[in-house]
């Protein structure tokens, strides 16, 4: 089916025709059988099948021609701020000829900007659920005019924690026999089919098979390496693939940061992204990625979930996913819109285990690939290990660090922590004992004489052995405190012992009598 067969309205068609939309996809094709005529509809697809010009332009025209929801407003729930971004992006261009105002909100970035266009006026509001529902709560954001609802990747809302806010959103908006809500999802879970009983008008539902999205579409290959030789063949990969663009995943955000860094010291220009960038630097990064400014971009699954690029020729799993679902959301950055694409995936003893799930989710063997010695080149950062920090330090050598351990007088690494039974760790000096200014300088942890061979003070002992003591304990840097408060407390305890041998003796005496 066409979309010029649709009956849209010209103004919307128009739009439409300057993307280079001519033919619908499945999802849009069935989709529309029932959107158009303003019946509630659940749908089951993956990303990269034409889903977000689906609502989007099922919401432009209920709102233009329907008299029901003419002058009205449509609401549009997204999981994650670069989603929200993407598809006000792509409103903008859909309705480019419309008079239609369209406004994003998310957390992150300061509301000022946000509550300037809602002060403007809304028609397409566009947003994350927590930013949304602070703003109903102030009642900055009207929404009893909210006719069209669509709820873009349920699944992925409710794994993030979003259903309670989604609820509260429901309550605030007018009933569901009184508007036309949309709910699209990778998966329809028990969750999302609840939400459709509850708060949708008889949906209808579509259901379009993941794998055979991943399947015909997309050419896959695996690739089994070591775990320590996997940077190697990343290498002699992108040097025999020579994309035009790349997205690599990682399972975990330091991951992403180190694989990037890698790249970089091999003098490949990468750059990372990751769930915890501050906005301003992930918006400029997924820009320049879609740009071309930046060629291959190492991101973890929630940070690349958002990224929608029209031509992206290569997804590398670096690390095999955890959750099985998320190899497909993965791959399915490639082969968008109906085009073909490439999936590599490296498989290393730490994540074999991941490969079986993968491969019965999406019901076939992934093509084992092979690679020769001519693929794996020679690393530079081999030597190279990043801290929590994920700054990068030179490696050492076990021996080099024993060396370097005994150079600085400690004789194994139980010593070093002050560890062991007969060495003790400096401690805080108690209230009596001052600290000259040349102990700054010394090492945290320093060799001790043990303890038992110490001979303690007594009650009668003299300042001068005192001080020995101490000085013996804790080094010749540390003095006693000659206080007058120290001195008259000394003397009280050497009078009460004095005292108390003078009465024993006296009753000795007394026996012996």
């Amino acid at each position: 089916m066409k979309f010029n067969e649709l009956n849209l309205n010209e103004d919307l068609l128009k739009g439409i025709d300057e993307l280079g939309f001519e033919k619908c996809t499945e999802v849009q094709e069935r989709t529309f059988k029932h959107t158009l005529n303003f019946r509630d509809v659940c749908v089951q697809s993956q990303t990269g099948t034409g889903k977000t010009a689906t609502f989007l332009i099922s919401a432009f025209q209920n709102i233009l021609t329907n008299e029901k929801f003419a002058g009205k407003k449509a609401l549009i729930l997204a999981p994650t701020r670069e989603l929200a971004i993407q598809i006000e992006e792509e409103a903008k261009k859909i309705g480019k000829h419309l008079n239609l105002k369209t406004g994003c909100f998310y957390g992150g970035v300061s509301y000022n900007k946000q509550e300037k266009s809602l002060i403007d006026g809304v028609d397409i509001i566009i947003g994350t659920p927590g930013r949304l529902f602070d703003f109903m709560s102030s009642g900055k954001m009207k929404v009893n005019d909210v006719t069209t609802l669509i709820i873009d990747e349920a699944d992925r809302l409710l794994d993030m924690g979003f259903l309670p806010d989604i609820k509260k959103i429901l309550k605030k908006l007018p009933d569901y026999r009184n508007r036309h809500t949309m709910l699209f999802s990778a998966t329809l879970s028990l969750q999302s089919r609840n939400i459709a009983w509850e708060h949708m008008n008889d949906p209808e539902m579509i259901e379009i098979a993941p794998e055979e999205i991943t399947v015909t579409k997309i050419k896959q290959v695996l690739f089994h390496v070591s775990k320590h030789e996997k940077m190697n063949l990343l290498l002699g990969i992108l040097k025999r693939e020579n994309p035009k663009n790349v997205l690599i995943f990682t399972n975990m955000k330091h991951s992403a940061v180190e694989v990037s860094q890698r790249l970089n010291i091999n003098g490949i220009t990468s750059s990372y992204l990751t769930g915890d960038l501050p906005q301003s630097k992930r918006l400029r990064t997924i820009d320049d990625f879609k740009n071309g400014k930046i060629k291959i971009l190492v991101a973890t699954d929630v940070a690349g979930r958002g990224i929608h690029i029209e031509d992206l020729e290569l997804v590398i799993n670096y690390q095999l996913p955890e959750h099985s679902e998320n190899y497909v959301h993965r791959i399915g950055r490639t082969a968008r819109a109906g085009k073909t694409g490439k999936a590599i995936s490296l498989a290393c003893e730490k994540f074999i285990q991941c490969l079986e799930p993968i491969e019965h989710y999406i019901e076939m063997e992934i093509p084992i690939g092979f690679a020769d010695e001519n693929m794996y080149i020679e690393d530079k950062s081999e030597r190279t290990f990043f801290n929590s920090d994920n700054k990068r330090k030179t490696s050492r050598s076990k021996t080099e660090k024993r060396a370097i351990d005994r150079a600085n007088g400690y004789h194994n690494q139980s010593h070093k922590k002050g560890i062991g039974r007969n060495i003790q760790v400096k401690k805080h000096p108690k209230k009596n004992l001052n600290i000259n200014s040349e102990i700054k300088n010394i090492p945290k942890f320093q060799h001790k004489i043990p303890v038992n061979k110490l001979k303690r003070p007594t009650a009668n002992s003299t300042p001068e052995e005192r001080i020995a003591y101490y000085k013996q304990k804790y080094g010749d840097n540390f003095v006693l405190n000659q206080s007058k408060k120290t001195e008259q407390s000394m003397k009280k305890i050497v009078t009460k012992k004095v005292q108390q041998k003078s009465f024993i003796s006296r009753i000795l005496s007394l026996f012996k009598k």
